[in-house]
């Protein structure tokens, strides 16, 4: 809390010069501000506690001077001190440090308390993947395989009408419809089978 002010150049002229602006001040008052005055301090200027100054301004009013007082304190400026902080207490310090512990465990068994490890083991996100890779390598494979077998039907087909047609037009012909019988052929057993894994999930 400030409780003092540090004097302007105008309060120090006019406490320096006898017959100046406070010669009419009583000689104690004058010798407790040329006292106060005269001990400046490192980094800044005199310090002026507030009582002086309250003396100051009744004495002033007192001698009827034409002088007020915040005319003297021009320049001058509040003294605030600086707060030293108390070293703070290792004990308490690390028992502040358990306590924080303490809430942060004590949160994290909040959030994972519905958590179980053996379910997450069998039924979580790996087992799923897995599942889900598996499911995904048969759909490929029996795509790939429906395509290749359509594929070899129809060259097979058009190979060996060679035989039968001269014509190319016959040849392409007959290799479509082998090729089409062979892909509903195909589809037909692809559909039960998927029939019957769906119906064993």
């Amino acid at each position: 809390m400030a409780s003092s002010m540090v004097a302007g150049e105008r309060l120090v002229r006019a406490a320096a010069s006898a017959s100046g602006e406070l010669g009419r001040l009583p000689r104690e008052l004058r010798a407790e501000l040329e006292a106060a005055l005269g001990a400046p301090a490192a980094g800044r200027g005199p310090l002026v506690p507030f009582s002086l100054l309250r003396k100051l301004q009744g004495a002033l009013r007192q001698a009827g001077s034409p002088v007020y007082l915040h005319e003297l304190l021009e320049g001058s400026e509040i003294y605030l001190p600086e707060v030293e902080k108390p070293p703070r207490n290792p004990e308490l310090v690390a028992r502040l440090e358990k306590i924080k512990a303490k809430l942060a465990n004590e949160e994290y068994k909040r959030i994972t308390r519905n958590i179980n490890c053996q379910e997450l083991n069998r039924y979580g996100t790996l087992a799923d993947l897995g599942r889900q890779v598996r499911s995904m390598k048969a759909v490929v494979i029996t795509i790939f395989n429906f395509i290749v077998t359509v594929v070899a039907a129809f060259a097979c087909t058009y190979l060996g009408s060679q035989y039968i047609f001269t014509e190319m037009a016959a040849r392409v012909l007959s290799a479509v419809i082998v090729a089409s019988v062979v892909g509903l052929a195909e589809l037909y057993v692809m559909v039960r089978t998927m029939e019957g894994e769906l119906g064993g999930l």
